[in-house]
């Protein structure tokens, strides 16, 4: 049975969907005012595999995902800056503009990455009407209230919203840099932005609808609300997202949409930890954040990118580097070699008794909360067993439906040719670690990675390989 870890009850519960047989997956998708990098890369696999799990265990799956271009501000607590309008000042385009450009780069990027496309996309502004109707259906049943600039949420009148996934009032961070402005009309510093009037200083905001309230925008958490509510129903079976939502934004649409019908709205709460890059939280400023295109034109397989990102349970922390994902790469690699150019066999009862075993080991592996390490350790374990070439073939293409690596594909790589001021660099680097002199041998590690390459040391020697093509032995 598939068992999930649930955010809000911090325990793994056996998945019961609420229709037999079906399941209603909404995860939050982008805000599209900047471009995908590879942090959010490895959330969406994450969702991916899922999905495809869900499906390999017979349910029929309803996947529907947002796209924010609108109503998210600077501060996940409905406060700041419009992203989107920082976004088109940042591009030298409108508003629309950014939000098309980006929203294709963000599909396009999951492309890459072997991502289903949800079953439905669905665009905070192609919604505006089901989200005023939700916060009508919240004022109307005492929840909302009206002031000059905002119609806000009481999070005061909804029962436990302190307890909602162990947050208490006191510990979250309203307005916690200076220049973040708040709502000068707040009963509680906690309530949340339904619905922002087009006045104060959002007077001139470009994207604005009529409302009861008057021309305004909506809030960013009420659009996940009436968006999954428009396609999926009242109730969730999964909400999906990262973990950097478990603070404000989710138990925002918990507390509003509760309100609003009455009954629970998501059933299972899955949250993915973050990606960081050389033990390091990704930031502009570090200049630390790579987008899937980065990693393409470092001479890598987009899908080598997926294949790291398995190599570590969901819902914990995973440290990208490049020889980490050079590794992935040679692996991946493998994998396509043991499968290819396989003819049939006939398999003995005790091969078939082993294979129908693999499965079953994979399948515990998906059925444990998603252990995708456990998965990968399975098939590798097919790769190194006696049962024949066809059937191992047949076997991790079977896996592959959720795996999602493409073993059956060609490589996807951009192969660069290791030119001679490489060759120089890697020479001197050698000899600078003979010297002893491993400071000045790491810049130029550095140096040479900077240009598209990946050095590796080994008690056999040092290599460098562009995208893990080419090689050459010193």
């Amino acid at each position: 049975m598939l068992t999930l870890y649930n955010s809000l009850s911090k325990k793994k519960e056996v998945f019961k969907p609420l229709h037999p047989g079906k399941a209603g997956l909404y995860t939050c998708g982008m805000t599209v005012y900047d471009f995908a990098h590879i942090g959010h890369g490895r959330r969406y696999v994450g969702d991916d595999i899922l999905r495809r799990t869900l499906a390999r265990f017979g349910y029929e799956v309803t996947h529907v995902q947002n796209v924010t271009d609108v109503g998210h501000l600077s501060s996940d607590s409905d406060e700041g800056d419009d992203k989107m309008e920082k976004g088109a000042q940042k591009a030298g385009k409108n508003v629309w503009e950014v939000a098309e450009y980006y929203t294709k780069h963000f599909y396009d990027s999951m492309d890459l990455l072997n991502i289903l496309r949800p079953h439905v996309v669905c665009r905070a502004t192609d919604h505006i009407t089901e989200q005023i109707d939700l916060i009508a259906k919240i004022v109307d049943k005492g929840y909302g209230y009206e002031t000059p600039e905002a119609v806000y949420f009481d999070v005061s009148k909804f029962p436990n919203y302190d307890k909602l996934f162990g947050q208490k009032l006191a510990d979250k961070r309203i307005a916690v840099r200076e220049e973040v402005e708040t709502g000068s009309h707040k009963r509680h510093a906690a309530d949340f932005v339904l619905w922002f009037k087009r006045v104060g200083r959002f007077a001139g905001h470009v994207m604005y609808w009529a409302s009861p309230w008057g021309d305004g925008f909506p809030g960013w958490h009420i659009e996940c609300s009436a968006m999954s509510m428009r396609y999926i129903g009242d109730t969730i079976d999964i909400h999906t997202g990262g973990i950097d939502h478990l603070s404000v934004h989710h138990p925002n649409e918990i507390a509003q949409s509760e309100a609003a019908t009455g009954k629970q709205f998501v059933r299972y709460w899955v949250h993915h930890a973050f990606l960081i890059v050389d033990g390091k939280k990704m930031s502009k400023s570090l200049g630390n954040i790579y987008t899937v295109e980065d990693v393409k034109k470092k001479g890598f397989d987009s899908l080598a990118l997926r294949y790291f990102y398995l190599t570590a349970h969901y819902r914990k922390p995973l440290n990208f580097t490049w020889e980490a994902l050079s590794a992935a790469q040679r692996a991946l690699g493998q994998l396509r070699s043991c499968i290819s150019g396989a003819g049939r066999t006939t398999l003995s009862r005790e091969k078939l008794e082993n294979v129908d075993n693999f499965r079953r080991k994979f399948d515990t592996a998906l059925e444990d909360d998603l252990n995708t390490p456990n998965a990968l350790a399975v098939v590798w374990e097919v790769v190194k067993s006696s049962i024949p070439p066809a059937d191992k073939r047949d076997l991790i293409l079977d896996f592959d439906d959720v795996l999602g690596l493409g073993v059956g594909q060609q490589p996807r790589e951009h192969k660069t040719k290791v030119t001679r001021d490489i060759q120089d660099l890697l020479a001197k680097r050698v000899q600078l670690r003979k010297e002893n002199k491993f400071e000045e041998a790491d810049s130029i590690r550095k140096a040479i990675e900077d240009k598209g390459f990946v050095v590796e040391d080994s008690p056999k020697g040092t290599t460098v390989s562009a995208g893990a093509q080419h090689r050459l032995r010193s």
